[in-house]
């Protein structure tokens, strides 16, 4: 009995670990990083066009909706475009349609707020309009978040192709080198390149496509430098080797000045958010001293002034403190 008993628990602990690993390794093809940049890949070069009759076409096609209705609609909308190109810039999966509806889900949440607490309606709108913009300010997040890497990588990205053609490979199998070395993003940017080159693409438009995807100024000095050096020749090698020094030294200055300036940010950050963090404590400490704001058309009034002139005085403090180099 006892050996029956402890055989079917080395089975059930045996199956459990099986389950386990077979669940993780699922997770793992489907879900994880190598598998997500599986589908991007894919997704690049995937064509347009769909299976069962349709017409095919060897045109690399970016969806701005998974709805056909919104996709004629969005299509004829001015900006588009530009816009469906930031959130590709920042790495980021999702359509224009589908970012439309996280915006009108969070814009939602003031009228449903409005509906459930007394809220005045200036501040429902205000809410709205507050949280509509939480989409967006994560798009630009991530997107200043990867074209950070980006210019990042590009130092090592210049000497890795500055080595490959001083041992005497081409400037094209250079740029594949490149992509099978450099770790993403800048990699699967220049993947593309290389992508773009084999099929009959134009060096010059290859490279220019690229600073359309990332358009970073280093990265443009660089593309530069290419073209000029194909047109009257030179030593590409060494211009490059130069580049990716000069990039190193600037991007070393930028991080002394975010260092010497990272008090003024600090200061800038308190000064901006201490006034509605005092309105917060104030309306769950004592609701009835700070119900006046929303009560009295007067104080109404005052507080709109006093937003507006806090407004003013963010975007000069976030003047003062942003330094371009």
């Amino acid at each position: 009995m006892n050996t029956t008993f402890l055989t079917f628990a080395v089975l059930l602990f045996l199956a459990t670990v099986l389950a386990i690993e077979g669940l993780y390794l699922y997770w793992i093809s489907h879900h994880g990083a190598q598998a997500k940049r599986l589908a991007a890949r894919l997704e690049l070069g995937s064509p347009s066009g769909q299976a069962g009759g349709q017409q095919l076409s060897i045109l690399k096609d970016r969806k701005l909706s998974d709805s056909p209705w919104l996709v004629r609609l969005l299509t004829v909308v001015p900006g588009v475009q530009t816009f469906d190109r930031a959130l590709k810039q920042s790495g980021m999966t999702m359509t224009v349609g589908r970012f439309l509806g996280y915006t009108a889900a969070c814009a939602a949440i003031g009228p449903v707020l409005g509906v459930l607490t007394p809220i005045n309606l200036m501040v429902q709108v205000g809410l709205s309009c507050v949280l509509a913009s939480i989409p967006w300010l994560m798009v630009r997040r991530n997107r200043k978040q990867r074209l950070r890497q980006l210019e990042r990588q590009l130092p090592d990205a210049a000497d890795v192709i500055a080595r490959a053609l001083r041992a005497g490979h081409s400037f094209p199998s250079a740029l594949g080198m490149l992509a099978d070395e450099m770790a993403d993003p800048l990699g699967a940017e220049f993947r593309i390149v290389f992508d773009e080159i084999n099929f009959g693409v134009s060096m010059n438009t290859a490279l220019y496509n690229l600073t359309e995807r990332v358009p970073i100024d280093d990265l443009r000095y660089f593309v530069i430098a290419v073209l000029i050096q194909r047109e009257s020749g030179g030593n590409l090698a060494e211009i490059l080797g130069n580049i990716g020094f000069i990039i190193r030294e600037r991007l070393k200055l930028f991080g002394k000045i975010r260092a010497l300036s990272a008090e003024g940010r600090l200061s800038a950050w308190i000064l901006a958010l201490l006034p509605f963090v005092v309105v917060a404590v104030l309306s769950v400490l004592n609701p009835g001293f700070i119900k006046i704001f929303w009560t009295d058309p007067t104080a109404e009034k005052l507080a709109g002034l006093c937003l507006g002139m806090m407004t003013l005085g963010i975007l000069w403090m976030r003047k003062i403190i942003r330094i371009r180099v």
